[in-house]
């Protein structure tokens, strides 16, 4: 069942937001060759604990860490430790936030240093294509069009969309229902309603769309070793559209990490 949140529940969804907005743009920031991944986990747990909320990865179903950070081939789930960010990578940094209660989670893939046009093309193409489902985020569309307006944008472009992972609902716990995938057909699935609030996130390769699990029984790689990236956002569907409750406020320009909350 898709629970439905109410506007006030909505804002306290928002108000956790606000704060992974905050950690992923220090984050972006301190993704500098040199860094270790193991550095950007203990700054994230400091920010996010600084400002009130309580970093939802750490310990849900035994992950050991605050954030996770994915480099180059590594799709998901990767836990912060001594890998030391090089010039040319590309690190996917994956945020949640609990906040009296509620929870906000999202996701963004940074370049470090000159990783090369291909990488760059690559999060170009992802990050449209989360903005192209988001625009779906309406009330009387169906979930179908979600998850179809990354496929169709996706692999034209000439990449492929992650099918073993998914996106899903979040409020009061990180993961609720509705499983959200990133291809499928439009007019398909539960209607959009108003209070529906979902965290939606293309992962998307150069390569194949199969990905392995790692030994650590976490990390998510694609299985031909190309790289991946990972952008992802909470969203809640109003009267008004889309409500992107994990954008961050005050920044220049437009984008998924700036200007106003309605799309």
């Amino acid at each position: 069942m898709i629970n439905r949140k109410s506007p006030a529940q909505i804002e306290k969804i928002a108000r956790a937001g606000e704060i992974v907005a905050g950690c992923l743009s220090m984050l972006k920031g301190m993704c500098r060759p040199g860094v270790t991944t193991a550095e950007l986990d203990k700054a994230a747990e400091k920010f996010i604990r600084e400002h009130g909320g309580v970093p939802t990865f750490k310990g849900y179903r035994g992950f050991p860490a605050s954030i996770c950070a994915s480099p180059n081939a590594m799709v998901v789930h990767g836990i912060p430790g001594q890998y030391r960010v090089n010039e040319g990578d590309i690190i996917s940094l994956d945020v949640g936030v609990t906040l009296k209660g509620w929870v906000a989670d999202a996701a963004l893939t940074v370049e470090a240093g000159d990783a090369g046009q291909l990488a760059r093309r690559l999060l170009e193409v992802t990050e449209a294509s989360l903005r192209r489902a988001i625009a779906k985020c309406r009330p009387g569309n169906r979930l179908g069009d979600i998850s179809h307006a990354v496929q169709e944008y996706v692999e034209p472009n000439g990449f492929s969309v992650v099918r073993t992972l998914v996106g899903h609902g979040v409020g009061r716990k990180l993961h609720e229902d509705p499983q959200i995938p990133n291809y499928g057909s439009p007019g398909t699935g539960p209607e959009l309603r108003e209070g529906m609030v979902f965290a939606i996130e293309p992962m998307v390769n150069v390569g194949t769309h199969e990905v392995l699990v790692g030994d650590d029984h976490w990390a998510m790689s694609t299985a031909d070793g190309k790289l991946s990236a990972h952008f992802e956002h909470t969203v809640a569907i109003t009267a008004a559209g889309p409500r992107v409750l994990t954008a961050a406020k005050g920044a220049e320009g437009t984008g998924l990490d700036a200007g106003p909350l309605l799309w």
